[in-house]
């Protein structure tokens, strides 16, 4: 199925064609000009995000494959190629974790769901320039049922700049973490406490401003995925942020430190944002097809795994704002 990606500007050979999936349907399409985009050119690190700030005729669309079996790379590899192909240099290619996992994915501009979906642990990011003032951006994901692929095109550009802080959201040095992995010391692992910026704001301003919150107040033993009892406040005004709108939806991620395997990291993490879900469930009676329980492991530290309160600070389950409609 052949698609025009981008609108032709001075020329045909401004036009890009992509053959997609035949069954590929465009849920999004939105052209703006003059309008801007800071596009990734590197890894989500230390807190920042390299872009190059663009400014020109903005094109953004997201493709939806329903029902497809192929494989996130089975998606992206043959646009990859063709987009090489059209005459465009790679800047920069990743994949989730060698993109910078969790951060770069909330760092760089993603369409809102349910348009376009990212899994966390796979999705795939190309960007790519045609010339001085032909620019791209490539995201590819895949849920259980389907597999979503979003472009950024930029043309015409009228500037480029240099690397710049990423955005939206704080740094990842101004996060605060939550005690969710095996302590430092012996026994129950111990939450952290909020930096300044995030005291100031409610559990609701961040959602709806940095588009994820860490619950500072949650406790696990040692090892375990039992989330311990008690009162606990960032669950009490989560569950009144999701009940206010039953068509909010949040991704609950975990987060571990950096001691032991990866994949029992990722499956440890994983079992704690899902007993997150479930105490939401059971003791506050938000729908579970508000929540999806995902697990990160040490893919996405926001602090060194090389001193005790950095591994601390990297135990931690996040609240993830899904979408707002």
């Amino acid at each position: 199925m052949a698609l025009i990606i981008g609108l032709a500007l001075a020329s045909p050979s401004a036009a890009l064609e992509l053959t997609l999936p035949f069954s590929s349907q465009l849920t999004t399409r939105v052209v703006t000009a003059p309008d801007s985009h800071a596009l990734a050119i590197g890894p989500y690190a230390d807190g920042q995000l390299p872009v190059l700030d663009l400014e020109g005729q903005v094109e953004r669309q997201v493709f939806r494959i329903p029902g497809q079996a192929l494989t996130t790379l089975q998606i992206f590899a043959p646009l990859r190629e063709q987009i090489i192909a059209a005459g465009y240099d790679t800047i920069f290619e990743c994949h989730a974790a060698s993109c910078g996992g969790f951060d770069f994915r909330f760092a760089t501009e993603v369409i809102s769901a349910p348009d376009m979906y990212v899994d966390l642990t796979d999705f795939r990011f190309l960007s790519a320039a045609r010339g001085e003032q032909d620019h791209l951006g490539l995201l590819v994901s895949a849920s259980s049922n389907a597999g979503f692929l979003q472009m950024i095109r930029v043309t015409a550009t009228v500037a480029a700049e240099a690397l710049r802080v990423s955005r939206p959201g704080v740094p990842a040095q101004a996060r605060t973490p939550t005690g969710t992995e095996s302590p430092a010391e012996p026994g129950t692992a111990q939450t952290g406490n909020p930096t300044p910026s995030q005291a100031s704001l409610s559990l609701a301003d961040s959602l709806n401003r940095m588009g994820h919150v860490i619950l500072s107040d949650l406790s696990f033993p040692t090892g375990s995925s039992r989330l311990a009892s008690g009162s606990t406040p960032s669950l009490e005004s989560l569950a009144d942020f999701l009940r206010a709108d039953p068509t909010r939806r949040v991704a609950l991620v975990g987060h571990t430190d950096a001691v032991g395997a990866l994949a029992g990291n990722i499956a440890l993490s994983r079992q704690r944002a899902a007993a997150v879900r479930d105490r939401l469930v059971t003791e506050y009676g938000i729908p579970a097809n508000q929540m999806e329980a995902e697990g990160m492991g040490y893919l996405s530290p926001i602090a060194p795994n090389t001193t005790a309160a950095g591994r601390e600070a990297n135990r931690r389950v996040e609240a993830v704002l899904l979408n707002t409609e």
